[in-house]
């Protein structure tokens, strides 16, 4: 079965964002040395139920374009074959934002719209990938 493991906020102002949500929930963040600008966010403890997620740039306004990674939160799925989840999201009347990314030693990650607007991300797990050449 395909499981929620991770999630992402969008937002305009990364250093802001981080300290509204350690002062209001009190997690954690870290920053991620990868090609992107991108945090770590811890929720609790790997003892807890629970998943940790990520603080990322705003891409676009998210109140008036639904066409890109604007949203506020994110929810990333973990996936067995992200080939068999592109073409399934496509039958199924959803589609594909950009083109599926390179995350270095951790996998293929893809961002999705369903029917209703809401986006999610797709998440192959692949500890080999390494950075894409520029």
């Amino acid at each position: 079965m395909n499981r929620v493991v991770h999630f992402e906020i969008k937002a305009d102002n990364l250093d802001r964002a981080e300290r509204f949500y350690a002062n209001v929930f009190g997690w954690s963040f870290r920053r991620w040395n990868g090609p992107t600008e991108f945090r770590l966010i811890t929720t609790g403890s790997d003892d807890t139920a629970g998943i940790n997620g990520g603080l990322a740039p705003r891409q676009g306004d998210a109140s008036v374009d639904h066409t890109n990674e604007a949203g506020a939160f994110l929810c990333t799925i973990e996936v067995d074959d992200l080939d068999v989840v592109e073409k399934a999201v496509a039958n199924a009347g959803g589609r594909q934002v950009g083109e599926r990314r390179a995350l270095p030693s951790v996998g293929w990650m893809a961002y999705f719209v369903d029917p209703e607007g809401n986006h999610f991300g797709a998440l192959q797990p692949d500890d080999t990938v390494v950075a894409p050449r520029m």
